[in-house]
């Protein structure tokens, strides 16, 4: 089943372009378990291939991010706190998770829709707490293209460097994701050390 699913994720990116990447993005950062490694290190692949622009991805995986995202934070926005608590599990929202996702957006401020966007298991609810919190659009926006921007980035790079072999990407995916999490500690690290010093 898991196979499956990888299998259709890799060929959408392959067979649909940038509208797949578009939309596989969309859909992972709703609440839906679309993993972004299997949709953007193929496609640096592609870009290494020469058959995909770098930039058009980028493009592509922001923009898909963003309208997920959106829609997290506009259902967040209509149904409130009470309708999250009581039904977001049949949504692959657990109340254990939204709690944590929503203390971390307390600690943090508006910021935390750019930083969360680099936590794997907050990046994709991180925006129903700004959406609960009446967060302006425009700063939500803003930081989430942002967030997605750099996750992009850093998925894609590593796709373009592995030169895009699938087999190789399936067997060292742990460790790549491993390593996109170490990197993403880093940036996090740094801002925090940022914010400290101011």
């Amino acid at each position: 089943m898991l196979q499956n699913f990888i299998a259709w994720v890799l060929a959408t990116v392959h067979d649909w372009g940038y509208t797949g990447i578009f939309v596989l993005m969309a859909l992972e950062s709703t609440v839906l378990p679309v993993p972004s490694e299997l949709v953007l290190i193929p496609a640096g692949y592609l870009a290494h291939q020469g058959h995909m622009s770098f930039g058009m991805i980028m493009l592509a995986s922001t923009a898909g991010c963003l309208v997920g995202a959106s829609i997290n934070y506009y259902v967040a926005l209509w149904v409130g706190r009470p309708f999250l608590e009581r039904w977001g599990r049949y949504f692959f929202v657990r109340p254990e998770l939204l709690h944590k996702t929503d203390a971390f957006f307390a600690r943090h401020g508006a910021v935390s829709t750019f930083t969360g966007r680099l936590i794997p298991g907050i990046r994709h609810l991180i925006s129903i707490p700004a959406g609960l919190a009446r967060m302006r659009l425009a700063a939500f926006a803003l930081y989430t293209c942002l967030g997605a921007g750099l996750w992009s980035l850093v998925l894609t790079v590593f796709g373009y460097l592995l030169g895009g072999n699938e087999a190789l990407i399936r067997e060292y995916q742990h460790f790549i994701t491993a390593g996109v999490v170490a990197f993403v500690a880093l940036v996090i690290g740094g801002y925090v050390w940022w914010q400290r010093r101011r």
